[in-house]
């Protein structure tokens, strides 16, 4: 998988994690947990593409840290 393919479907990620949370029914446990999960979800993508912009080696592994961090507190919340 290349940058762009990447790119793709962590903002496909988003996209499908907004449509799933804007799904669930309408309680205060659902508002809780989806606005985490959306904030956690979309930051995967935001993260990523920063990374890509990084300046040295040691920048994008520190920011593909917060890839990875992000990636798995959205499943947590899921």
């Amino acid at each position: 998988m290349n940058e762009e393919d990447f790119k793709r479907r962590t903002k496909q990620l988003a996209l499908r994690v907004i449509r799933l949370v804007e799904a669930l029914p309408q309680s205060r446990t659902a508002d809780v947990i989806g606005k985490q999960l959306i904030r956690s979800a979309t930051s995967v993508g935001a993260n990523y593409r920063s990374a890509c912009r990084g300046k040295s080696t040691a920048d994008v592994i520190a920011k593909l840290s917060l890839v990875e961090e992000e990636a798995d507190e959205s499943l947590y919340w899921m």
